[in-house]
């Protein structure tokens, strides 16, 4: 359990808070790139840690992230013109750079817009994502060259999905490894339902173990557990500071590839849970493949002209078939992703931390919030925090059965830092 004022601690992310100064030293997901897909396209609504702001992408093809409002008289630069390398407000005709500099007062007899400057933060654009990052100049880190971002974009699936959550609450759930062969299971093997298949060995398998190693990044977590008499399954992961999540999608041997989950802050009470998925194999992924990888993030799912807000939600509560839920699946909630929305959600926007009970199989959650503390100090310390050096850049996960008396770190951790990917 936490204590309210370390839950507020580590759940608060506007600027100024101790965790929202913290992030903002990290390279943040913004927008998905085909939201803002050619040169002087219309400009997007996006909020960071509390802030509004605007993409763009101007003439040049250079992306612009600035503060949503004109300093002006604050009405909103996502009704402005992009035009000519700058977007200019369409009620005095202000216009700004991607820099966030004033380039011309339409209005103005004589001209000041050497005084006036818009909130800008720097960009890069890597695996599909426009990223940004909103700390100190000085101390941007290195890019976030995640494998995902380097594969083509033929071999890679990225979506994300609103939650009305706190940011926490939707990453603890992530990273538990114990709910997953529950909440995600069917209840029969041959069910037509999306889920974790009922005759898998990490549905039939006991109760995990969890084993969890701190890393420069974050950690290494690993859930085994018994099956039969004779081996262990083990799903390996990596949680990498602040927000990401690096998991297996395929048991070892099979198809080459992983996923994973971002958790990024709209504001306290919500988050956007970014989701993506890549192959290493030689072949491209197919249209089935996109939509089998985007379950329950995909158009028949979210609202991508409403925020992305899920399709499935609290108003209808989540589609829930109570007959699916008798002979199919666990939950009856249709999708594995809806059905972590529906109860992280079901928690309250940010759910008191003071109230709960934590057991061994909630070790991963627990070294988070201790890493998340950590990283804290740190930063009010003057120092680096954890997960800005690029030593996460190839890391991977897998999953498999063992022997039981195999030594399974020997086994999976060159899966998991293979050298030279």
């Amino acid at each position: 359990m936490l204590s309210v004022e370390e839950n507020a601690l580590l759940t608060q992310t506007d600027a100024g808070t101790a965790m929202g100064e913290t992030m903002r030293r990290y390279w943040i997901p913004a927008v998905l790139s085909w939201e803002i897909p050619e040169p002087d396209c219309p400009p997007v609504r996006v909020q960071l840690l509390g802030e509004k702001l605007l993409a763009f992408r101007d003439t040049a093809g250079r992306i612009g992230l600035v503060e949503e409002f004109c300093p002006h008289r604050r009405v909103s630069l996502w009704f402005g013109r992009n035009e000519e390398c700058g977007l200019r407000c369409v009620y005095h005709g202000w216009k700004f750079d991607v820099d966030g500099n004033c380039v011309d007062q339409m209005n103005e007899p004589e001209p000041f817009q050497d005084k006036i400057r818009l909130t800008a933060y720097p960009t890069v654009e890597l695996g599909g994502v426009i990223w940004t990052y909103m700390g100190p100049p000085e101390l941007q880190p290195p890019p976030p060259k995640f494998e995902w971002t380097q594969v083509p974009e033929s071999h890679r699936v990225v979506t994300k999905v609103w939650q009305e959550c706190n940011w926490l609450q939707a990453l603890e759930g992530g990273i538990d490894t114990s709910h997953a062969p529950i909440l995600h299971r069917t209840l029969r093997a041959d069910s037509p339902l999306p889920g974790i298949n009922f005759a898998s060995p990490f549905v039939q398998g006991k109760a995990p173990k969890l084993v969890v190693e701190n890393t420069d990044y974050g950690y290494r977590y690993f859930g085994i557990r018994p099956v039969g008499e004779d081996e262990v399954f083990i799903r390996a992961y990596h949680f990498v500071l602040p927000f990401h999540q690096v998991r297996p999608h395929q048991t070892r041997g099979g198809d080459s590839g992983s996923a994973g989950h971002i958790w990024v802050p709209i504001d306290d009470a919500n988050c956007m849970v970014w989701n993506w998925y890549y192959s290493l194999g030689d072949a491209p992924l197919t249209e089935e493949d996109r939509r089998l990888r985007s379950s329950g993030n995909g158009p028949d799912d979210v609202d991508f002209a409403n925020e992305f807000r899920s399709r499935n939600n609290a108003r209808n509560a989540y589609n829930i078939d109570r007959q699916a839920q008798k002979t199919e699946t666990f939950t009856g909630i249709p999708g594995v992703n809806v059905q972590d929305r529906a109860l992280q959600e079901s928690m309250g926007p940010i759910v008191d931390r003071s109230q709960e009970h934590l057991g061994p199989a909630d070790r991963a959650i627990i070294v988070a919030r201790q890493l998340l503390s950590q990283a804290i100090r740190t930063h009010q310390d003057g120092g680096m925090p954890p997960g800005l050096a690029a030593s996460y850049y190839t890391v991977r996960a897998t999953e498999g059965s063992l022997p039981k008396d195999v030594d399974w770190r020997e086994a999976l951790l060159p899966e998991m830092h293979p050298v030279g990917a």
